[in-house]
């Protein structure tokens, strides 16, 4: 994003709180994975009954809800939380594309409606737009992200360690902002084309492992290294010796 990034919270200052539904656990739990990188709490449910349940139980403010579950479809399921929530957001998710299908969905009450394949950044971006309009708060984030003596500015797109400015393309930056929103988490390859790209690029291990050469040579190179291989697991990103934690 090359905006100023808005922090969407709770009117109390609390974690938003998504609900996503699928039966694809694969498919729930990457979105999920972007939600919570967006700072919200997240819940999944894989069929209706257990949806219907975590809504009442979560108390969600948005709800990314599949189309087809194997106990009753996500159409059912809206109606039965409309009546618990009535002004609860509602994205719908489908691999369907019929145009009766998002007629179907958008009648029954659904705010909006995104079908498989999606980009994650596409759901996040339905859902920001939805909870604004639902009265989430705005509150303006810093641009800046710091870990030791790794600066980035998100706004002006500049990185720096220890003063020098390092020059990234834009796939690079996009990896390293995500490493940086993380520090000291090991992340596997698996999350990173997950959030860097799009989720249907999966099984591209050998891209993950190509970019983060080049961030090493970037970053790392005559340095004290930041970014670490943990074998078998992923990548992270930690401050180096001698230079003060983010």
């Amino acid at each position: 994003m090359t905006q100023t990034q808005t922090e969407l919270l709770r009117a109390d200052g609390s974690p938003l709180r998504i609900l996503v539904v699928d039966d694809e656990t694969n498919i729930a739990e990457l979105i999920c994975m972007a939600l919570r990188y967006e700072g919200w709490e997240t819940a999944m449910a894989h069929t209706g009954l257990k949806a219907v349940n975590a809504a009442r139980e979560f108390e969600p403010d948005a709800v990314v809800l599949d189309v087809m579950l194997p106990d009753f479809d996500g159409v059912e399921v809206l109606r039965r939380i409309r009546g618990l929530r009535p002004e609860l957001p509602v994205v719908f998710l489908t691999a369907r594309d019929a145009v009766e299908d998002r007629i179907a969905g958008l009648s029954a009450g659904g705010d909006d409606y995104v079908t498989k394949p999606f980009s994650l950044e596409e759901v996040i971006v339905r859902l920001r737009g939805l909870l604004r309009r639902a009265g989430a708060r705005q509150v303006d984030a810093s641009s800046q992200l710091t870990v030791g003596d790794l600066t980035m500015d998100e706004d002006a797109h500049e990185v720096r360690r220890a003063g020098e400015e390092i020059n990234l393309t834009p796939t690079e930056f996009q990896l390293l902002r995500y490493m940086m929103r993380n520090p000291k988490r090991v992340l596997s390859k698996a999350q990173m084309l997950d959030r860097v790209w799009n989720y249907d690029f999966a099984g591209q291990d050998n891209v993950v492992e190509l970019f983060i050469s080049y961030l090493r040579k970037k970053i790392d190179a005559g340095r004290e290294p930041m970014i670490h291989t943990m074998r078998g697991v992923g990548y992270v990103l930690k401050p180096a010796a001698g230079t003060s934690s983010a």
